[in-house]
């Protein structure tokens, strides 16, 4: 009987653990376009991630955050991003990440969940090539 009422504390205990750790990690949720256009309805800010030389050939989303994230060479300083994007953004908001075919948002969402980013982290699964394939309206980058 004690050993019974150990193990019932220990799942317990267990279900308490996991419990916390689903809240404190960040929901990532890939999106299609139409999703997209739905979530910016909802002032939902659309971080572009992609280089000035990227924004500069195909146009961004109107109303993009423009922060990017990898430089040429593929090197990026996370903190020193976060704590821009942290600037731009609302605490605890969602956010949409959109890069060229949604491979760089799907690593940047996967480093801020490890890093406890506790947002809703939206990622356009296509990217920019998909919004543009869509014939959908892109505008010249703001710097």
């Amino acid at each position: 009987m004690r050993v019974n009422i150990m193990l019932i504390r220990f799942f317990i205990k267990f279900i308490g653990f996991l419990l916390t750790i689903k809240f404190a990690f960040a929901d990532i949720v890939d999106v299609n376009n139409e999703q997209i256009k739905e979530l910016s309805k909802n002032n939902i800010p659309i971080v572009d991630i992609r280089r000035s030389s990227e924004w500069d050939q195909t146009g961004v989303v109107p109303k993009s955050i423009l922060l990017t994230f990898f430089d040429k060479d593929g090197n990026y300083n996370y903190d020193e991003w976060y704590e821009k994007l942290r600037l731009e953004i609302d605490e605890g908001k969602p956010i949409i990440l959109i890069c060229r075919t949604g491979r760089r948002t799907k690593i940047i969402a996967k480093m801020m969940e490890i890093k406890k980013f506790n947002n809703v982290i939206y990622n356009a699964k296509n990217g920019i090539t998909s919004w543009i394939d869509e014939k959908l309206i892109t505008i010249k980058p703001q710097y």
